[in-house]
């Protein structure tokens, strides 16, 4: 007999952790011969096309300390704008690009690394060019549903001021909470506050 699929009641929410890295990052914590490598290692290889990058940054609290628990994922295009999903209908994808990064940080400083490529230029879903962006999600402790962010590029001026996302931000003193600076050849830092002065700004994905 079929049965009512209205029965059904969206689970409460709660916090990811301490156990997140345990399920999601094992050899990182340890425990080894689930998986050769923890997924989400490895974004890219020899042969991606596209800017080698590196990312860095810390999640910090509304006190101004870094959590060294935090969980961060990321997602982008690959170096033409084209996600390896079957969803973008635009093109293949660089098959040898994952778009998607998983990093538990360092249980000392809380710094989180991705090794990955500057992504291209990908449409809004009007059509408008989106600035080079990269996703960001974040879970730890007391976070009870994750956080959705996006990072833009400083030395991507003239892209971000016609961003279609960053266009609708009403206040504009906020934007630069979400565009990590240049440190260095192929080197970018992007720090994500969680309260406080220069609170992030997240996404209702």
């Amino acid at each position: 007999m079929q049965q009512k699929l209205d029965r059904l009641k969206e689970s409460p929410s709660q916090t990811a952790g301490p156990y997140v890295h345990i399920g999601c990052t094992p050899n990182f914590t340890g425990i080894h011969g689930i998986y050769d490598e923890d997924l989400g290692t490895r974004i890219i290889n020899d042969k991606t096309k596209g800017e080698r990058i590196t990312i860095r940054g810390r999640v910090f609290d509304g006190t101004g300390t870094p959590l060294r628990d935090a969980l961060i994922e990321i997602w982008h295009a690959d170096a033409n704008g084209i996600y390896p999903s079957p969803e973008d209908k635009r093109g293949e994808a660089d098959p040898n690009f994952r778009g998607w990064g998983r990093s538990p940080g360092d249980m000392e400083t809380g710094e989180f690394v991705f090794e990955t490529i500057k992504p291209g230029v990908a449409p809004f879903k009007d059509g408008r060019p989106m600035a080079p962006h990269v996703t960001f999600w974040v879970v730890a402790r007391g976070i009870n549903i994750g956080l959705q962010t996006r990072m833009y590029f400083s030395d991507e001026k003239a892209a971000n001021e016609a961003d279609p996302i960053l266009q609708r931000i009403e206040h504009k003193v906020r934007i630069p909470t979400l565009i990590a600076e240049k440190t260095g050849d192929g080197e970018y830092r992007f720090d994500i506050r969680l309260q406080g002065d220069g609170e992030t700004i997240f996404f209702d994905i």
